[in-house]
């Protein structure tokens, strides 16, 4: 018998750690786009799946962006039907008409086609093909954006999206190794142009960022950057959790208490109004830290000011040691 290539051992021992304890019997559906990285997490679930007594699946998206798509996204189906995924099925989507740049738009429509299948299917988890490399790339990106710990705390292993399990097997396997695995079970993945196109920021951080930090700093700095996230995700994780308990602790029948903000750590504080503005209904994708920095002011640099308008048409003011939301566009409390 042929040994196994380190390269396959290590993705399939990654995706063992991340299946293991999933109910018994439920299905996983592996995100396949036909590239190396979703491929080898493919062939990989295809093994490791059955022998802790899931079902492995399939979905291939095709996002209809270039020529050829969805033959490629029916390939992709019909070479996982073929090695015992089950389903395996590719699905359309539209991308144009959606809000943000190109990137995000065909994020969202992707991830909103693996929900509706992982819902048809009952699946227990989605998983996803980002490696150690996207890690570093996410990393850098939010960097870029200055984004605070939640940016740079990176993808998290596992989340849930819309109600379901999203795992991430492959955080700590690198790029090579996924396409050393793919040479070894003799895969041909499919190179998307896109991953490759300077239009595409991603892309640019991909192929002259990276490799420029490399060179300068040495081969370490894609594990060191992962591992960054890894240690940021962790610190944010405690902070969100004390941020739960002083939420709790400021609510009043009206609002929040501002006495119960005033002492607060600001990385406490802060999240605690993010959570509350989401809580009021300001959209998630449109609050950003300005309009966290308005609320923090009526707390801790009050001198009278008007309302802080939040996304949504929202208003929050500061009555007497209160803050309370008004109704939208009005000085009307909503309460």
């Amino acid at each position: 018998m042929a040994a196994l290539a380190p390269s396959v051992a290590e993705v399939r021992a990654a995706v063992r750690r991340a299946l293991t304890g999933l109910p018994s019997g439920g299905t996983v559906l592996v995100a396949c786009s036909g590239g190396a990285d979703s491929m080898a997490l493919a062939a990989a679930t295809a093994f490791v799946a059955p022998r802790l007594g899931l079902r492995p699946g399939l979905v291939s998206v095709d996002h209809g962006l270039q020529p050829g798509s969805a033959d490629r996204a029916a390939e992709v189906a019909k070479w996982a039907a073929d090695a015992g995924l089950h389903p395996a099925q590719a699905v359309g989507v539209t991308v144009a008409g959606r809000p943000g740049g190109p990137e995000a738009a065909a994020r969202e429509a992707r991830y909103q086609a693996l929900v509706d299948c992982a819902r048809e299917h009952r699946a227990v988890a989605l998983l996803t093909g980002h490696t150690r490399d996207d890690q570093a790339e996410t990393v850098l990106l939010a960097l870029a954006r200055g984004a605070g710990p939640r940016g740079l705390a990176g993808m998290p292993e596992r989340r849930e999206l819309a109600g379901v399990p999203l795992l991430r097997p492959l955080l700590d396997v690198g790029r090579e190794q996924t396409r050393a695995a793919c040479v070894a079970l003799g895969l041909t993945p499919w190179d998307d142009p896109h991953n490759t196109d300077p239009a595409y920021a991603r892309a640019r951080v991909r192929h002259d960022l990276l490799p420029e930090l490399v060179r300068v700093l040495g081969p370490g700095v894609v594990a060191n950057l992962a591992r960054t996230a890894r240690l940021v995700a962790e610190d944010a994780a405690a902070l969100d959790d004390l941020a739960v308990a002083a939420l709790a602790a400021a609510r009043v029948a009206d609002g929040l208490a501002v006495p119960a903000l005033t002492d607060l750590p600001p990385a406490v504080r802060s999240r605690v109004l993010h959570a509350w503005a989401r809580e009021l209904g300001a959209p998630p994708a449109a609050l950003a830290h300005g309009h966290v920095l308005a609320l923090d002011a009526l707390v801790t640099a009050w001198h009278g000011q008007g309302p802080a308008h939040l996304p949504g048409g929202l208003l929050v003011a500061r009555r007497a040691n209160r803050l309370v939301a008004l109704g939208p566009g009005t000085g009307t409390d909503r309460a």
